[in-house]
């Protein structure tokens, strides 16, 4: 297997995860799921030119939002995958070593805080909700919930490389 693919399979396995655990949550702790409608009417406005938005919810609901923002979701988890390997290099498969791909991880998280937020009128690190701190804190749990998966899946496949 080559290393593009296992990077594609490492998204798919860190995005994976961070589904699970969104699952869990809501079990254990009555959380809600993530609404990847908004994603995905966000990432329309995106492609008209609106980046940043007041309040993505009073945008008028597009055709098939909820799955472009599932597409969105996964397609950025493989693109990441793919995105570590060709920093770190294929080499790193043979270790696997979790430090770098923690880190990896967490940096990622600057998308979210500086783009996808504001851009669904979130503000900036989700400045704008309610409880600014506890949403930050729950995505870097969440993203090292990623790496973890990706790891997983580094760790089964990447020897085969």
């Amino acid at each position: 297997m080559g290393w593009m693919i296992t990077g594609v399979l490492m998204g798919i396995g860190g995005t994976l995860a961070m589904d699970l655990w969104a699952l869990l949550l809501r079990q254990v702790a009555g959380l809600p799921l993530p609404n990847w409608g908004n994603v995905g009417r966000w990432s329309v406005q995106v492609t008209k030119g609106q980046v940043f938005n007041d309040d993505i919810g009073a945008i008028s609901p597009v055709a098939g939002e909820t799955g472009i923002g599932w597409a969105v979701h996964y397609g950025v988890g493989i693109f990441y995958g793919v995105l570590f390997l060709v920093i770190v290099g294929p080499g790193w498969l043979t270790g696997a070593a979790f430090l770098p791909l923690w880190v990896f991880s967490i940096l990622t998280i600057a998308a979210g805080w500086f783009l996808l937020q504001p851009g669904m009128g979130l503000g900036w690190a989700a400045s704008k909700t309610e409880d600014p701190w506890r949403g930050r804190r729950m995505g870097l749990v969440a993203h090292t919930v990623f790496a973890l998966g990706m790891w997983v899946v580094a760790l089964a496949v990447g020897g085969t490389v």
